[in-house]
């Protein structure tokens, strides 16, 4: 029924969807249905949480008490800009590049407001403290960065995943970065030559 009600997304908004669209979708009658869920709220319930650990099983190790690894692991350890972690994100979005889409298109549904919020109290606030970055700006730096991540990745679903992974990954890590010595050496170059 989870893999029903994200193939309905792709063409209608969650409000309109019915219980019996579900079930006609997932080949199951009512009484199925109403044996594991209350109400469509309840089954898009389990599909966000469905989605979130599709997600993070991508990553390698543990990735509970996240929270706690960030406050003790050393300075360096907290760059996620890394082929470590954009790697396995960039393809859990590429083999699921039909479902990241639906998802996508219907933020609100999901509630992106509440997980950006949760992984802002318990990922980004922690990460940015350790960097003694003003309180003030937190919120507008992240929302910068992790727009940007998205704009990129929102990009490459619309090209149907063109480009590969690494270069993809190149793409972000360039735009966190700036581009490798090529700029350095050319802003040499134009200061030499003037």
């Amino acid at each position: 029924m989870d893999k029903a009600l994200i193939s309905l997304l792709e063409n209608k908004d969650f409000e309109y969807i019915t219980v019996s669209e579900i079930c006609k979708e997932a080949g199951v009658n009512r009484s199925t249905f109403y044996l594991h869920y209350e109400n469509t709220n309840d089954l898009l319930s389990e599909v966000s949480k469905y989605l979130i650990q599709g997600f993070l099983a991508y990553f390698p190790g543990d990735v509970s008490n996240v929270s706690l690894r960030l406050k003790e692991c050393s300075l360096e350890e907290l760059n996620f800009i890394t082929e470590e972690y954009l790697n396995p994100y960039l393809s859990y979005i590429k083999e699921n590049r039909r479902v990241f889409l639906t998802v996508l298109s219907h933020g609100v549904t999901f509630n992106f407001e509440g997980i950006y919020q949760n992984m802002f109290e318990h990922i980004f606030n922690i990460i940015l403290d350790r960097f003694h970055y003003p309180e003030g700006n937190r919120k507008y730096v992240m929302l910068f960065y992790l727009n940007g991540i998205n704009a990129i990745v929102i990009e490459w679903l619309k090209n149907d995943c063109n480009k590969s992974i690494e270069q993809v990954s190149d793409i972000i890590k360039n735009c966190i970065f700036g581009l490798d010595d090529r700029i350095t050496n050319f802003q040499k170059l134009k200061t030499d030559v003037l």
